[in-house]
């Protein structure tokens, strides 16, 4: 009898055979499948060893806009998630919030799951991999999109863009997965880390509630270490839902209410205990008066600072309200950045955090200049206090205070530039020079199949159920 894992490895590449058949569509010369074919470099696998991995097992990929980071997350022998790599995302367009319509320039945020199917080898972009927009959830809000991709060329109208580079090694990686047996892994979208100081800050978006509901996914995996089981019922994601004690069977309807269901006793309690402290911290920082985001009105996207302060013309660039990047901007660019690059521009005329102000920042503080310790000062969160402008004693004729109130509140204005707090800045690097105007085609020339109407998620590397029902999809 042919071995079972020979078989599924079989399967597998029929179904990515099909997604180069597909993409040929759009002209691409099929000896580009050759990229899809390369190898997870030698220093990732020595990483996944010395992190108990195998090379085929499962894995999960999160995504956060506002740090425009990419987390890849593979299945270790005891059966748990551990992150194996963050990638600085190249650029990603539209704003903080989910996708709604086509057109809107918005990289879709939600939980989605992908399929060999939606592997593409022969893409306009090096390779990409189609998220599968939209979900249940997105479908039962009526959203509208399509050819919504992670891929490389770092150009982005809706997309989630990387070097070259970086998506020959994500692809590599989902590749292997599911010659290890998964039949697809799951795609965690989210607009920042969810963090209580990111709650804070952005406190008063109108997206919190969303934002809110996906939090619950994001925490139910860094509680437990394991994908989050999704389901959509009421028009709201669902995570991890079981049957009640002698119920039946768990369905779900995307815009039907939802049925009667449990979460693992000692998740829920981990959960709670998780709830509790950020909302606690959440608590704390709004009582100290923790600042609002500051607007992002007029911004296309977000592009990484490890390849906006590279870029010649990073003066214009702007930055993120961010400052807990996991990957440093003092690194070298993970990747070729192309000429034609078109970053995220401050709108004309605003007063905004750029990369050329943080570099004149960095160069004041680092050289000893006149204000090294209130820049140092305002690094640690310390404001530096004015004194006091010394009164002159009373007049034998009284001055009416609301007279005396007005001259303190025309003075202050004078002082208010000198006592801002700067906003969260990057430490740039030297830059290179590549510029010009963007002129490649539209994203959406790659094809792929239509999403299953039901999000799967990844399966173990060895699984209990049967191999007919685990490769259904494919027959």
């Amino acid at each position: 009898m042919i071995n079972r894992s020979l078989i599924r490895a079989l399967m597998v590449s029929a179904a990515l055979a099909t997604g180069t058949l597909l993409a040929g569509c759009n002209g691409e010369n099929l000896a580009q499948s050759a990229k899809a074919t390369k190898p997870i470099p030698e220093k990732l696998l020595a990483e996944m060893e010395a992190k108990n991995m195998d090379k085929g097992s499962p894995i999960l990929v999160r995504l956060f806009k506002q740090e425009s980071e990419l987390e890849v997350w593979k299945q270790d022998r005891s059966g748990r998630f551990a992150l194996l790599k963050t990638y600085a995302i190249c650029r990603w367009s539209g704003d903080l919030g989910p996708k709604i319509r086509e057109g809107d320039r918005q990289t879709p945020e939600g939980f989605y799951s992908i399929t060999p199917g939606q592997m593409n080898p022969a893409s306009a972009y090096y390779l990409s991999f189609n998220m599968g927009y939209p979900n249940a959830y997105d479908r039962a809000w009526g959203r509208t999109g399509s050819q919504l991709m992670v891929h490389g060329d770092c150009s982005s109208r809706g997309c989630y863009a990387m070097t070259d580079e970086q998506i020959s090694e994500i692809y590599s990686l989902g590749r292997e997965s599911f010659f290890g047996g998964q039949t697809a892994f799951q795609v965690q979208a989210y607009p920042f880390r969810m963090t209580p100081q990111n709650m804070a800050k952005y406190r008063d978006n109108p997206n919190m509630p969303f934002w809110r509901m996906l939090k619950e996914g994001n925490d139910i995996f860094e509680v437990t270490k394991t994908e989050p089981k999704v389901d959509v019922c009421d028009k709201k994601y669902v995570f991890d839902a079981e049957p009640l004690p002698g119920g039946k069977p768990l369905t779900f309807n995307p815009t039907g209410k939802c049925p009667a269901y449990q979460l693992n006793p000692e998740v829920a309690q981990a959960l709670q205990d998780k709830e509790r402290a950020d909302r606690s911290k959440l608590a704390e920082l709004i009582s100290h008066g923790a600042r609002l985001a500051k607007s992002r009105a007029g911004i296309d996207g977000g592009m990484h600072p490890v390849f906006a302060t590279k870029l010649p013309d990073a003066q214009s660039i702007a930055m993120s309200d961010v400052n807990d990047y996991t990957i440093s901007a003092t690194g070298p660019a993970p990747g070729t950045i192309p000429s034609y690059v078109n970053p995220p521009r401050a709108p004309e005329g605003a007063v905004m955090e750029t990369a050329a102000t943080s570099s004149s920042s960095e160069t004041t503080s680092q050289t000893g200049g006149p204000n090294v310790f209130s820049a140092l000062a305002s690094k640690v969160g310390w404001k530096r206090e004015q004194p006091a402008e010394p009164q002159a004693a009373p007049a034998p004729k009284p001055t009416p205070a609301p007279k005396s109130k007005a001259i303190a509140k025309n003075v202050a204005p004078a002082r208010a530039p000198e006592v801002r707090m700067p906003e969260p800045r990057i430490i740039p690097l030297n830059r290179t020079a590549q510029a010009g105007p963007e002129t490649k085609p539209s994203e959406t020339k790659s094809s792929a199949p239509v999403p299953p109407e039901t999000i799967a998620g990844a399966q173990p590397t060895a699984p209990a159920n049967s191999f007919n029902s685990r490769w259904s999809s494919f027959q």
